[in-house]
């Protein structure tokens, strides 16, 4: 069974930094890309980054390029998201999410066949 436990969430002030850890298990790391995805008042969701399994390399969307830094550690099997000069707009929930199928190429727009951690609330106070 697929687990993703997302944490590092808190209350941080404008201009501040947070990082943000995703355990995951359950599956063959390697074998999936996996992404940050946060999810806004409203249920607007948006994608924030990607690790692609094929090359490994690391995507950013527009919201995240420059501000917010993914990365992995494949012997914890576990993906990082660190963020920082965060802002008031940047409170949301943020989810890692593994992207089905295998192999699936980075994208920014979640499917509900994707698996999903809880989450871990973000705030940023003004």
């Amino acid at each position: 069974e697929v687990e993703l436990v997302e944490s590092g969430g808190g209350l941080v002030q404008d201009g501040g930094s947070l990082r943000l850890s995703c355990a995951a298990s359950g599956y063959t790391f390697g074998d999936y890309a996996i992404a940050w995805f946060r999810q806004l008042p409203g249920n607007r969701r948006e994608g924030l980054s990607c690790i692609s399994s094929s090359d490994g390399n690391v995507y950013y969307s527009d919201i995240a390029m420059g501000r917010f830094t993914m990365s992995r550690d494949n012997a914890k099997t576990t993906v990082y998201l660190q963020m920082n000069n965060l802002r008031p707009d940047d409170t949301a929930t943020y989810y890692c999410t593994v992207l089905r199928p295998p192999k699936t190429p980075c994208r920014f727009l979640s499917s509900d066949r994707d698996y999903r951690g809880q989450g871990t609330r973000v705030t940023v106070s003004s």
